[in-house]
C-alpha cells in the first residue's frame, strides 16, 4: 500500500467534495505537517486552494469569499479552537474533516456554537463515511500482521546502506526537508532541500537502492545535465532560439536543481561515512548479526572500540550487537567491552546495554532469530560505485523478509502468529 498516495487521495476527496469555488485550507500543527508532505503548493492551487491557515493562529483575517475545509485531529485543543471560530466565522462556509472520532458531546458543542449555520458537513470515520474512502481497490481484502518489535531488536541498529535509510538515519529527514546548513562550504540555496518521490523523479527511482549505485547514477545524472546544459549564451541570435530556450528553461532550471541537491546530498553522506569510518563499522555488524563465529567477532569490536574515531553512538551499537548475538556464550566478553565503552567515556545513559539484552534477548523473542545455520547462509554482496563510494556489505535481512514470506506461503506457525478471521484468507 502507497500510504502517501492514499492520504493525497483522501485530502484530494475532501477538497473536491466542497465544489466549485476559492478555498482555505484550515489546519492544525500536525495535519499541516500530513498535507505538506503529500502535496506540493502548486499542485493543491490547482485545486483551487489558494489559503493555508492554522486553526490556532490569532491573526486570521475575515475572508467571506472563501470557503473553509478543516482538516484537523479531534483533540480537546482543536476542539474548542472549532468552536470559537464557529461562534466569530470568517469564511462563508464549513466544511469540517477530523482524522479520528470525535465524542457526541463535542459535536453536540459545536453544533451549539454555529448559530450562524456555517457548517455544510462534519465527516469522521470509515464505518459511517464509507464513501469517503470508495475510491479504495477492495479485490483482495487486507491482512493486518501485528508485529512485537522485540522480536528482531537486532536490524534497528544496524547502519542502513540504502539512499533513503541514510539519508534518514545520517542526516535526519523531517517532513521530507533535510537540514544541510552545518555542512562545510553549503551554498546559501542548499542549506534546506526537499527529498520527496512525489515530486523528484531521480530519488523516486534511487531512494531503495545501495550506496555504491547512488554514487553511479549521480554521475550520469551529472553527464545528462551536462550534455542538456546550454553551452553558450551568445547562440540565442534570433527570436525562435529565445523562444526554445525559454521552452527548455523550466526544465533545464529544475534538472540543475536536481543535480545541485542530490549531489550535496551523497557529498555529505560520503563525507559521514569516513568520518565515522562507516565501511568498518558496518562490516563488523555484519559479521555480529549473520555469522557465527564468536573468536573473531570479540576481536573485530574491541579493535574498533580502541579507535579514537570511532563514534559513541557506533561504539555503543556494536557492544550491543554483540550481547544480543552471543548473550549466552561460554567465553562472553561483554564485562569486558562493557569497561572499554566505560574508558571512552561513554555516558552511563548510552551504556545501557543489559537493557537491550532483557528487551529483546533470546528469553523474550518468540521467534528463532539467530539460527545455527546462519554462517552457511552469508553471501557477501559486493557493489562497485565511484570513488569515496566504496564497497559495502549487505548480508542480512531482517526478520520481517522472513516472516513476510512464510505469511505469503501460508505458513506462519500458529504458536508465533495466532489467527483470527476466516481461514481462506490466511491460506491464500
Amino acid at each position: 500500500m502507497n500510504v502517501t498516495l492514499a492520504v493525497k487521495q483522501y485530502i484530494s476527496k475532501m477538497i473536491e467534495s466542497s465544489g466549485p469555488g476559492m478555498k482555505v485550507l484550515l489546519m492544525d500543527k500536525e495535519t499541516t505537517s500530513i498535507v505538506s508532505v503529500v502535496y506540493t503548493q502548486s499542485e493543491i492551487l490547482q485545486k483551487e486552494v489558494y489559503l493555508f491557515e492554522r486553526i490556532d493562529s490569532q491573526s486570521r483575517d475575515n475572508m467571506k469569499h472563501l470557503k473553509a475545509i478543516c482538516f484537523l485531529r479531534p483533540t480537546k485543543e482543536n476542539v474548542q479552537h472549532l468552536i470559537q471560530e464557529l461562534r466569530r466565522p470568517k469564511y462563508s462556509v464549513y466544511f469540517i474533516y477530523f482524522s479520528n472520532v470525535i465524542s457526541k458531546s463535542e459535536i453536540k458543542a459545536l453544533a451549539e456554537a454555529d448559530e450562524q449555520e456555517v457548517v455544510a458537513e462534519v465527516q469522521q470515520i470509515i464505518t459511517k463515511e464509507y464513501e469517503l474512502f470508495d475510491f479504495r481497490k477492495t479485490e483482495v481484502p487486507p491482512l493486518l500482521l501485528i508485529l512485537d518489535r522485540s522480536d528482531d531488536a537486532i536490524t534497528p541498529l544496524l547502519n542502513q546502506w540504502t539512499y533513503q535509510a541514510m539519508v534518514h538515519e545520517l542526516m535526519g529527514l523531517n517532513n521530507n526537508r533535510i537540514d544541510l546548513s552545518r555542512v562545510p562550504g553549503i551554498s546559501r540555496d542548499l542549506k534546506e532541500v526537499v527529498l520527496s518521490a512525489e515530486n523528484d523523479e531521480f530519488y523516486a527511482n534511487n531512494l531503495y537502492l545501495n550506496f555504491g549505485e547512488i554514487g553511479t547514477n549521480i554521475k550520469n545524472l551529472m553527464e545528462d545535465f551536462q550534455k542538456k546544459k546550454p553551452k553558450d549564451q551568445q547562440k540565442l541570435e534570433s527570436i525562435s532560439d529565445m523562444k526554445a530556450f525559454v521552452d527548455n528553461y523550466p526544465q533545464f532550471k529544475k534538472m540543475s536543481g536536481t543535480v545541485s541537491k542530490h549531489v550535496t546530498v551523497v557529498g555529505e553522506l560520503s563525507r559521514l561515512v569516513s568520518e565515522r569510518q562507516l565501511m568498518e563499522v558496518s562490516e563488523v555488524e555484519q559479521e555480529l548479526s549473520c555469522q557465527n563465529d564468536h573468536g573473531n567477532a570479540q576481536q573485530s569490536v574491541r579493535r574498533l572500540l580502541q579507535n579514537p574515531r570511532l563514534s559513541e553512538l557506533d561504539a555503543v551499537r556494536l557492544v550491543m550487537l554483540y550481547a544480543l548475538r552471543y548473550e549466552r556464550h561460554s567465553s562472553s566478553v561483554l564485562p569486558a567491552l562493557m569497561d572499554e565503552l566505560s574508558r571512552r567515556g561513554v555516558s552511563e545513559r548510552h551504556r545501557r546495554v543489559t537493557s537491550v539484552v532483557e528487551y529483546g534477548g533470546k528469553r523474550v523473542r518468540g521467534s528463532d532469530l539467530i539460527e545455527a545455520t546462519d554462517a552457511v547462509a552469508i553471501t557477501k554482496q559486493f557493489f562497485k560505485g565511484l570513488k569515496g563510494v566504496e564497497n559495502v556489505y549487505t548480508q542480512h535481512k531482517p526478520l520481517i523478509h522472513d516472516t513476510l514470506d512464510q505469511l505469503i506461503k501460508g505458513r506462519l506457525k500458529d504458536s508465533q502468529f495466532p489467527y483470527l478471521g476466516p481461514s481462506s484468507l490466511r491460506d491464500r
